[in-house]
């Protein structure tokens, strides 16, 4: 019986080779496109969700009160792993992670400076259970002389992964062995980027910890007892920071490891969501994108219904139920959802490598795994069901004494579901034009936002080797050559936060005031080197002012929360020192472009520094200045590359991620926008073989061109006009709401739904047109022929 609906539904489809083809590949480009956001949803669902140990792996966090609205942030003092260890039982083990770059690793002759890496402290590679390819990856790191690379610095570094035991030379004054080689990190980890680790002793033996509870500027992750009461834990160590330093007024909270990426928002210390709103707008994305598809299918099956309907009524005539013509018309789109998905899947894996570029995700297909094959036949059905439900049961309800009395169409209202179908299916569309106009707009008013800073001719070089220590003569070079026309050193680039705290203390600081502030540092012509704007006070300038060295710059966010109508000359405590107040700064983006700024405090030459910033002379085109400030680095660091970034180009990529989504935004827009025109070429197509006899009588009687293309085209206008007068309110409400989630945001005007609404019907006409204009221009005589 199966066998025979299939056999009869291929022959049916090969009768009508032309719709079957739309058919098939609006379903194949609905489902391709389906899959493919499924499969960057199912790496964000799985992110650092990896680990043997996910469900027992926590970040630490604070929260903290901050004009009367409680903040919650996961960078952590360092003290604060060790502290907890000791005192609590339930906690396993605990780990602190901080980055590791700008290190040269040597191996024989060659030198290279590996990327990102981390300080970790032992038990971490146990306690995230990486995979090691050589080595025991649980034992590594226990002895302060040895290190962990991943399989890519191996072999870059030695040609092979069977190394463990092998020295690698960091920086030219250390040698480390290396306790284990492991797998390349997931994309979808939070450790996608690192190349090695090395254990925490060595980051204090060079000075890069530090025991105050002011600073947060790690992660630290605990690892539970799998029958740990995690909400009593909680409790127990809520005050814990309070207690151990009188700095921090912070509560400790615990984040499971499996939420941090998706659930990363919190508003007044709860959560509010994060990446997980946009893993569930472009589920609904896919969803929509495959319902279009499937209405497509549904709209030309009933277009065709004329065709099929003597066939129907002979079946029911000659003793045929009609859940047997149901299961018939269902295999029929279940054979084309069939050939479509195998084609989907022929797309997918043409495109794959360019949208996992797209979305910065190593994405594939995973053949090997019987799951995805049972997902995969799975789709197909539910595809096929979806997409001939509605023909299947509209074609069999046929009543045989009117089919073959010729009566089927006679028309008792102005509304049928198909005109209902192509409604449905351009609101949609329109809403998704609409959703990536506005986020382009938005990533467009974030971009054209003023950042507070010169960017132009201005880079950044991290401290490697001898650059600190030499710092004073690569300065004196860069300045006397003429090469710069002012150098400054700060803590971090311009355009990232490294270091906050809430320990801060001013004369007037109110009782219970536990303002979070981010902390910055330079040491001289920082304003000058940046060009930030003063409001109020002097750049610093040591060698004018040597008191400088422990001098603030406040930016006017800082200036205002600790309520200094004259700042200048104040004094202000951090980290045991006092630091007196110089000057006022305008405000600039130091992080997301789309928020507001945070109160930042700039301390002086006393502070710890780390960063490079070289403003090059107007007077030398950038590729001079490059050659030219290399070799003076390379004079005094000899060992190390010049390695750089331009401000401009660092600021730029604080919008990747939103560019990354209005591109993707783009491309299922477009393609839903042309899977629903592929539906209404087809319809378009049958409405004018439909009414060809009509078409050759009123060209007879004079009917111009123009009147028979409007004529033909007035119908689909008039659908797409009220599916944009729905679509516009829903679309409305949806931006309205994602633009809630940015501070710094557009408003939605007028324009963006008027070039919504004329791309629609511009789209329409062309599609359109070409049917009906071909329908108009045709020989009438062959139209009114008798058969």
């Amino acid at each position: 019986m199966i066998q025979n609906f299939f056999k009869i539904a291929w022959r049916s489809l090969l009768k009508n080779k032309g719709f079957t083809a739309i058919n098939i590949l609006g379903l194949a480009i609905g489902m391709a496109a389906a899959i493919l956001i499924l499969l960057w949803v199912h790496s964000e669902l799985t992110y650092d969700r990896m680990y043997k140990k996910t469900d027992q792996l926590y970040l630490l966090g604070n929260k903290d009160k901050w004009n009367d609205e409680t903040a919650v942030w996961f960078a952590t003092p360092k003290p604060l792993a060790t502290a907890l260890k000791s005192k609590f039982p339930e906690i396993k083990n605990v780990t602190r992670m901080n980055s590791a770059e700008g290190f040269l690793f040597t191996v024989g002759e060659k030198k290279i400076t590996p990327g990102s890496g981390l300080f970790v402290d032992t038990c971490f590679l146990d306690m995230f259970d990486l995979k090691a390819i050589s080595g025991n990856a649980q034992q590594a790191l226990r002895n302060p002389t040895e290190i962990v690379l991943t399989a890519t610095l191996a072999e870059n570094l030695f040609g092979t992964t069977d190394i463990v035991g092998k020295s690698v030379k960091v920086d030219s004054a250390d040698v480390f062995t290396v306790g284990a080689v492991l797998e390349d990190m997931p994309s979808n980890s939070s450790l996608k980027n690192t190349k090695f680790f090395l254990p925490w002793r060595y980051m204090e033996k060079i000075g890069l910890s530090d025991e105050s509870w002011g600073n947060n500027s790690v992660f630290t992750f605990i690892e539970v007892d799998p029958h740990t009461d995690i909400a009593s834990l909680g409790h127990k160590i809520k005050d814990f920071s309070k207690k151990e330093s009188e700095f921090n007024t912070a509560e400790n909270v615990l984040k499971p490891l499996k939420e941090y990426w998706l659930y990363s928002k919190y508003e007044n210390g709860k959560v509010v969501g994060g990446r997980i709103d946009t893993v569930n707008v472009f589920s609904i994305v896919a969803g929509l994108i495959l319902l279009i598809a499937c209405i497509n299918f549904m709209n030309l099956s009933t277009a065709q219904s004329d065709k099929r309907a003597r066939e129907v009524g002979v079946r029911k005539v000659v003793g045929a139920r009609k859940s047997t013509l149901i299961m018939q018309f269902l295999a029929e789109s279940v054979l084309i959802a069939t050939i479509a998905g195998v084609l989907a899947l022929i797309f997918v894996q043409l495109s794959v490598t360019d949208y996992s570029n797209l979305v910065d995700r190593k994405l594939s297909i995973a053949f090997l795994d019987v799951r995805f094959w049972l997902f995969f036949i799975g789709f197909i059905l539910s595809t096929g069901i979806l997409a001939g439900s509605y023909p299947a049961f509209f074609l069999s309800s046929f009543k045989p004494i009117n089919v073959l009395k010729s009566k089927l169409f006679q028309r008792t209202s102005k509304i049928s579901a198909r005109k209902v179908l192509v409604v449905s299916q351009f609101s949609i569309a329109v809403v998704l034009i609409i959703s990536t106009l506005v986020m382009k707009k938005q990533i467009q008013y974030g971009q054209d936002r003023e950042s507070g800073y010169d960017k132009d001719r201005l880079i950044y070089v991290h401290d490697q080797g001898q650059i600190s220590s030499k710092f004073t003569l690569i300065k004196q070079a860069l300045l006397e050559q003429g090469i710069a026309s002012s150098i400054t050193r700060t803590m971090s680039p311009l355009t990232q936060r490294w270091s906050n705290s809430g320990s801060f203390y001013w004369d007037g600081k109110e009782e219970g005031n536990s303002a979070v502030f981010n902390r910055s540092t330079a040491d001289d012509k920082l304003v000058e080197t940046t060009g930030f704007t003063l409001v109020a006070g002097r750049d610093f300038d040591l060698a004018t002012y040597p008191t400088d060295s422990s001098a603030a710059i406040l930016n006017e966010s800082a200036a205002k929360a600790m309520g200094f109508d004259e700042p200048i000359g104040k004094v202000i405590k951090d980290l045991g020192r006092d630091w007196h107040v110089i000057g006022v700064i305008k405000d600039f983006v130091q992080e997301s472009p789309f928020e507001a700024v945070n109160p930042l405090v700039i301390e002086g030459a006393h502070a710890w520094m780390k960063t490079t910033h070289i403003k090059f002379a107007k007077n030398l085109n950038t590729r001079e200045a490059l050659a030219k400030t290399e070799k003076i680095f390379k004079a005094f660091n000899p060992d190390y590359p010049f390695e750089y970034t331009f401000i401009d180009e660092e600021y730029a990529r604080k919008f990747d991620e939103s560019q990354k989504t209005g591109k993707l935004a783009s491309l299922f827009a477009g393609l839903t926008i042309f899977i629903s025109c592929l539906g209404l070429f087809g319809l378009s197509a049958y409405m004018a073989e439909s009414r060809i006899k009509e078409i050759g009588i009123r060209k007879v009687l004079g009917a111009s061109v123009f009147s028979l293309t409007r004529l033909l085209s007035a119908e689909f206008l008039l659908l797409i006009l009220l599916a944009c007068i729905i679509a516009f309110p829903i679309a409305f409400w949806m931006m309205d709401s994602y633009l809630t989630k940015f501070t710094y945001r557009i408003g939605i005007g007028p324009e963006i739904f008027l070039v919504a609404g004329a791309t629609a019907l511009l789209i329409t006409v062309i599609t359109v047109s070409y049917q009906s204009i071909k329908a108009a221009i045709a020989n009438p005589v062959d139209s009114l022929r008798d058969e």
